[in-house]
């Protein structure tokens, strides 16, 4: 024992344990019960948006289908009432049957165009086209990309 130091006799100083990572503070089970929370809606969202949407994949591969066949057989007339056809189903779907089954003409071809682009229109041979046996000559390539921005845009009224 040396007198003049008196803490020269002290144990050293013992560290604590360090703090373990497991089990979690309170804190960090509810940021991760809040970050399931969020996956979970979205991927609810998704999957009802990919379901509500499911109409659309099917008139956009029934849309090639018929453009294929028109290319294939070059039957202006029968292409506009199968198109005319598809896309009414599709609205009829996608809108009240009050508002579009009696639709035709003018007032069908304005319903359509209000979810178009300008530049994307159908054109207003189109409104009798459609009832016609013989055909007038229309740009089928745009009336095909009409129809599917269209289908692709168009305000769902669900």
């Amino acid at each position: 024992m040396n007198p003049q130091d008196p803490l020269a006799d002290l144990n050293p100083l013992r560290q604590p344990e360090l703090i373990g990572w497991w089990p979690p503070a309170l804190g960090w089970w509810l940021l991760l019960l809040a970050g399931i929370l969020c996956v979970a809606s979205l991927v609810y969202v998704l999957l009802s948006r990919y379901r509500r949407n499911a109409y659309r994949r099917r008139a956009l591969m029934q849309l090639q289908s018929l453009h294929t066949d028109h290319h294939a057989r070059k039957e202006h007339s029968q292409y506009l009432s199968e198109l005319n056809a598809l896309l009414k189903s599709v609205a009829l779907v996608a809108y009240p049957r009050a508002d579009i089954a009696a639709s035709h003409g003018e007032a069908w071809r304005t319903f359509l165009n209000t979810s178009l682009p300008q530049k994307e229109y159908f054109e207003s041979v189109f409104d009798d086209a459609v009832y016609q046996k013989t055909c007038p000559e229309i740009d089928v390539e745009q009336l095909h990309k009409s129809a599917q921005c269209w289908i692709k845009r168009h305000k769902a009224a669900l």
